[in-house]
């Protein structure tokens, strides 16, 4: 083991250039003309994969984008891990808030500045550089690994899901590893077992059958932006909760000792308001703001479309108005039940003078991931050990719906060790990973791969 942690260090100046030339790549799956370069992306995780010393490295086409498989599985009688990681990018709008090209990595400050540099191009090719640490030193792993790389993560893992169905057998394990979450501070070894599901839904209003003037018709027409906005307005009552009937019905209560946990995170309003640039916080009445982050549903408008936006005036009432609304689901809660209430509630809500339909983009369930097994146990080890602390155990408020799949496909435990924090800009402008993150991440997939071989 001693030889497997002092080759990553020695090597770690090379695994940070190899990194570059992963981010260099600017695959985007959302945006078709990009889907050269996904393609180019998962080749160069193939090739980093063989060049690791993997004994069969194979890429799967899809109706979309390529999935990356990896095997080495010389440790017979010994665990199987999977461990899985996404190689595509968001989008980088607005360009013109990067302070370096997006897709020109940079070094500074202590981390590297790039789309992907976190989420996840930066966090789960520490697996695959720990592997390599084993296979050059060692000759062989003290288990056996699998990987799976998609390129549809950003964009709903559609094909992956049928990957997963179609191909248990492949993908067998005795638990799954995951690099993206985040800890929960900087420094803090950070072991997550619960996120939040999602249900994505758009609202469209219909009024008149084209963009009227506001003088000669004002008055005498519902216009769809005005009561889209009131439809908005009543989603939450003063408190704080979501209005739509039967939300709140199967919530999930939080245990005594989760809250114990929380209470001791020492969590600081104060301190997270000034870090988002706001005067204060605000949420559902009654409740703790990382009770509100990580266990308690939420609902939110993400983005409204209608009338004329451009500089300048026009007026005008517009035809139609459209928004984007989203609600993160906590465990119980059923995305499929929810839609159905949301649906019957909207349409509730919207006067005569107006149409309004109601559209599920997509979902995703949520999870809570038992504490007590040999995988968690053994992550904690890990990371405790690559960062000199005692490591915490969190629930974080985003959505990693194939994590629900993999659970209920292989029927194995997941593991969240995410090595990314709340700063690192990801879907924003300027990502960034902090470099001492990379290492030390690359050292806990080291101890883990050892911790959990003993299991």
């Amino acid at each position: 083991m001693e030889n497997v942690i002092n080759f990553i260090k020695e090597n770690f100046n090379t695994y940070l250039d190899e990194l570059k030339d992963y981010l260099k790549i600017p695959s985007i799956s959302t945006l078709d003309s990009h889907k050269d370069d996904v393609n180019k992306c998962a080749e160069f995780a193939v090739k980093k994969l063989k060049e690791a010393g993997l004994t069969r490295v194979e890429l799967f086409q899809t109706k979309r984008h390529p999935i990356v498989y990896g095997e080495w599985l010389g440790a017979f009688g010994k665990p199987t891990l999977l461990i899985y990681g996404h190689y595509d990018v968001q989008p980088v709008d607005p360009l013109e808030l990067w302070n370096n090209p997006p897709f020109e990595p940079v070094i500074q400050d202590g981390k590297i500045w790039a789309r992907g540099a976190n989420d996840n191009k930066g966090q789960h090719f520490v697996h695959i550089k720990s592997v390599e640490a084993y296979l050059k030193t060692m000759g062989s792993l003290p288990l056996n690994v699998k990987f799976i790389l998609e390129g549809e993560e950003e964009i709903g893992s559609e094909s992956l899901y049928d990957f997963i169905k179609q191909n248990k057998e492949l993908l067998k394990c005795n638990a799954v590893l995951i690099s993206d979450t985040g800890m929960y501070g900087k420094g803090i070894p950070t072991i997550t077992y619960g996120l939040r599901g999602i249900l994505y839904t758009e609202i469209e209003v219909v009024g008149p059958k084209a963009d009227l003037h506001s003088g000669t018709f004002g008055g005498a027409v519902a216009n769809p932006i005005n009561e889209l906005a009131k439809i908005i307005s009543k989603l939450h009552d003063k408190n704080g909760k979501v209005t739509i009937p039967n939300f709140y019905k199967d919530v999930l209560k939080l245990k005594p000792e989760e809250k114990e946990n929380f209470r001791k995170l020492k969590f600081s309003d104060k301190e997270f308001a000034k870090q988002l640039g706001v005067k204060e916080l605000q949420g559902e009445k009654g409740y703790s703001t990382l009770e509100r982050l990580w266990v308690r549903p939420t609902l939110d408008c993400n983005g409204i479309v209608g009338g004329f936006t451009e500089k300048g005036a026009k007026t005008i009432l517009p035809s139609k108005a459209i928004a984007k609304v989203s609600m993160r689901l906590v465990p119980n809660q059923d995305p499929r039940n929810i839609a159905k209430d949301f649906v019957k509630y909207v349409k509730s809500l919207a006067p005569k003078g107006v149409s309004v339909e109601v559209r599920v983009l997509h979902y995703g369930y949520p999870i809570v991931v038992p504490l007590k097994s040999k995988a968690i146990e053994a992550a904690a080890r890990a990371v405790s050990k690559a960062f000199g602390k005692d490591t915490v155990f969190i629930r974080e408020g985003g959505s990693i719906p194939i994590v629900v799949e993999f659970m209920k496909q292989l029927k194995a435990p997941v593991v969240l060790m995410g090595l990314g924090l709340d700063t690192d800009n990801i879907h924003s402008p300027n990502e960034h990973f902090h470099i001492e993150n990379f290492e030390k991440g690359i050292l806990s997939s080291a101890y883990f791969i050892d911790e959990f071989s003993k299991s």
